[in-house]
């Protein structure tokens, strides 16, 4: 092989692994990136929801609902990002992240179903179905305690691992 070949062959190999390079992002910077605007959808979202219980709580209903729709879209924001996050993952990302992923998808999924719940709820408190609206507000006030013990999870995932989390990292 001359030496003009080996010289071609050389330069396309080095333009390959020069655009490799470029375009290869570790799954884990990409979540690094992505976790403030999933974290701001939760924090959001909670503070929502709990305003739309306040309001549901003073009769205020459709004032209630449209808090509880809002929290809903932070929620399923959020959920959509992780959930793409998760279907990408790549062998850069440990099994801590991939748990600590999968644990804010619980909770996630968990919430997005205390909201339904809710949403029934305020619907039935409007036509003045009070019985069947406390049934619901009590399932969804069950969901979210069991999304809260996620959280807790996560937050003890953090923790355990502080090495593995940049600050921006976590939720």
């Amino acid at each position: 092989m001359s030496s003009y070949i080996k010289l071609i062959i050389f330069i396309v190999i080095l333009a390959l692994v020069s655009t490799a390079v470029l375009f290869i992002d570790s799954s884990t910077d990409n979540i690094n990136k992505s976790m403030q605007d999933i974290s701001d959808g939760i924090v959001t979202g909670d503070r929502e929801y709990n305003e739309a219980v306040d309001l549901v709580n003073n009769k205020y209903f459709y004032d209630g609902m449209d808090k509880a729709v809002s929290a809903e879209n932070n929620y399923n924001r959020s959920l959509s990002k992780l959930l793409d996050i998760q279907s990408n993952f790549t062998s850069d990302v440990n099994s801590v992240h991939q748990n600590y992923i999968n644990t804010v998808i619980n909770e996630l999924q968990l919430k997005l179903e205390a909201i339904d719940l809710f949403k029934q709820a305020i619907e039935c408190f409007e036509v003045n179905a009070n019985s069947t609206g406390t049934s619901y507000a009590s399932e969804a006030n069950d969901l979210i305690y069991q999304a809260k013990q996620y959280q807790d999870q996560r937050d003890l995932i953090v923790i355990e691992n502080p090495d593995l989390f940049k600050e921006e990292f976590g939720i």
